[in-house]
């Protein structure tokens, strides 16, 4: 099953998720952006400012030409002709819907856009909350399952004890609700102003990813007696993939004695969450916050990604940023050695989160280590 598909039943298990069939209720309708069969946004059908606003403030694209598209279906809603360009209209009723509910707790007037991501193990409802004005006030995320509950339960943690840090360069959102609605986890969060105009992100970003690392305290220990390496091999433990247990015991046997710095990281922090503006960078998706990992962790996932993002072939994106760690990783001062396992713990971390999460099952982009991640792994691996 392609994208395309895969997100067009996800959209009907996610509207009868958020709109509890029922006999009676309100009846919301949406318009399908940019249409029903490869489904990105839900959008509000009953105002034109709220269904443009939604739009302009859905995401920040980094191609010119997905911006250009961005833009044209908000001028379409709100001058009228999406009508011609966005012709699918989905309508339905709940008697006691999450939008009901949302409304109820924040004690104010909204209505809900709704995202339909990508097929991922970790693919949850994302409620934009929208005021009467076309304004975004909020983000609800809902978490469904065992996992997705478990995440949304873990950013409401992340955030509130962020908010304690003292963090002069990142802004973090606020908890505005945390709770429960239909045997689901909601967590409520603040807008950032991502749309506002971004800059460069320069020397901040090493800077504001030095800031988080820190936030809870940072230590310093060799990697084989580190607490760090204690818990990856628990999760090691949990995972069936020889391969990959096979190269974290070389990598410990060859490095071990290396001496790391150990504090947070982001968890993911990738090109799309986060936005550098005049004044601050930021951040956004908490739900991987974790401590006591190697200080760096979000420089190397930063680079991957942002590497992949502009179109680099999986597999090569991971040997090019590995080979880049020494470089990079001097902005939190590394020694080369300690860089380059420091660049190869970030690839166990993350095979061990795909493989724990089942991304392959849930037919994730990415899913199937072995066809990018795991091989380049073991290879730099082996030649320690």
């Amino acid at each position: 099953m392609n994208d395309r598909e895969l997100r067009a039943r996800y959209l009907t298990e996610v509207l009868a998720t958020l709109y509890p069939p029922s006999d009676g209720g309100r009846v919301a309708h949406f318009v399908a952006v940019p249409n029903a069969r490869k489904p990105r946004l839900l959008v509000p059908a009953g105002s034109r400012r709220v269904a443009a606003g939604a739009v302009r403030r859905y995401a920040q694209p980094a191609a010119r030409s997905a911006r250009f598209k961005r833009d044209l279906a908000a001028l379409a809603l709100r001058t009228g002709a999406d009508r011609a360009l966005l012709r699918d209209r989905i309508t339905v009723t709940g008697a006691d819907s999450i939008e009901e509910h949302l409304r109820r707790v924040l004690d104010r007037d909204l209505t809900v856009s709704v995202h339909i991501g990508p097929a991922r193990a970790n693919r949850k409802p994302v409620l934009q909350l929208l005021a009467p004005d076309g304004t975004t006030v909020g983000f609800a995320k809902l978490g469904t399952n065992a996992l997705t509950r478990r995440l949304v339960r873990a950013e409401t943690v992340a955030l509130t004890a962020l908010r304690y840090a003292r963090l002069s360069t990142v802004v973090v959102p606020r908890v505005l609700h945390s709770g429960q609605w239909q045997g689901h986890q909601v967590l409520v969060q603040e807008a950032l102003p991502a749309w506002r105009p971004r800059r460069p992100a320069g020397v901040r970003l090493p800077a504001a990813m030095r800031e988080v690392a820190g936030a809870l305290g940072v230590y310093r220990a060799n990697l084989t007696d580190s607490p760090y390496q204690i818990e990856l091999e628990r999760r090691l433990s949990t995972v069936d993939c020889p391969m990959l247990a096979a190269a974290v015991d070389r990598l410990v046997e060859r490095r071990g004695d290396t001496v790391l710095q150990f504090g947070a990281w982001h968890g993911d922090w990738a090109p799309w969450n986060m936005a550098a503006l005049a004044d601050a960078v930021l951040v956004w998706d908490w739900e991987r916050f974790t401590p006591g990992v190697p200080l760096g962790f979000d420089a190397v996932h930063h680079e991957l990604h942002q590497r992949m993002e502009r179109g680099e072939e999986a597999a090569a994106a991971v040997d090019a940023t590995l080979t880049r760690a020494p470089a990079l990783l001097d902005a939190f001062g590394m020694t080369r050695e300690a860089a380059d396992v420091t660049a190869l713990l970030h690839l166990v971390d993350l095979a061990v989160r795909y493989l724990a999460d089942r991304q392959a099952e849930a037919g994730a982009r990415l899913g199937v280590l072995g066809t990018w991640l795991l091989p380049v792994l073991i290879r730099r691996v082996g030649d320690l």
